[in-house]
């Protein structure tokens, strides 16, 4: 079985406006939205074989972040350049590519990417808009990365800083 798990990037910060989009670091709120979605996260036990993330600036630090909050080594991230803004077809591709002994993968990237990505793989789930720092989880019974089809996906749970009745708060 294989999870897989996208995460949009934390809320990123517009005070500088020099600074090129790639570059542009978290905003307060971003940075108080990965924690608590890292502690949302370590409080299921979830522990990811990787976390694949752009090398956006707000993505890798969402990346760091989630990663340290699950107490997890920072060996377990990988950037691509290629994440950044990619389309779902592009994402879908490096994820196809994985190693097959990876079971739990973390994609961390950009709208629209994610969430049409969210929505190609689980046509009901229609989604209209991932939010910052938002989660979807998604499981399937494939045994190869490049196996996963809407045959054998499902959504595990879906959640975002806001969400008050979060799948992930049952303590």
């Amino acid at each position: 079985m294989k999870r897989l798990t996208l995460l949009r990037h934390a809320q990123s910060s517009s005070e500088n406006a020099r600074l090129p989009d790639h570059d542009r670091p978290l905003s307060a709120r971003g940075q108080r939205d990965t924690a608590a979605m890292g502690s949302r996260l370590f409080s299921q036990g979830t522990e990811p074989s990787l976390f694949l993330s752009s090398t956006a600036t707000r993505a890798s630090t969402t990346t760091k972040k989630i990663v340290e909050a699950l107490g997890s080594s920072h060996k377990i991230i990988e950037t691509d350049r290629n994440l950044y803004l990619a389309s779902h077809s592009d994402i879908l591709k490096m994820i196809e590519d994985q190693e097959n002994t990876i079971s739990d993968l973390f994609i961390v990237g950009h709208n629209p990417g994610l969430t049409d990505l969210a929505n190609h793989l689980l046509p009901d789930f229609c989604l209209d808009n991932l939010p910052t720092t938002g989660i979807v989880a998604i499981e399937s019974t494939a045994q190869k990365w490049s196996d996963l089809s809407r045959s054998n996906l499902s959504l595990l749970y879906y959640d975002y800083p806001e969400n008050t009745e979060s799948p992930l708060n049952k303590n």
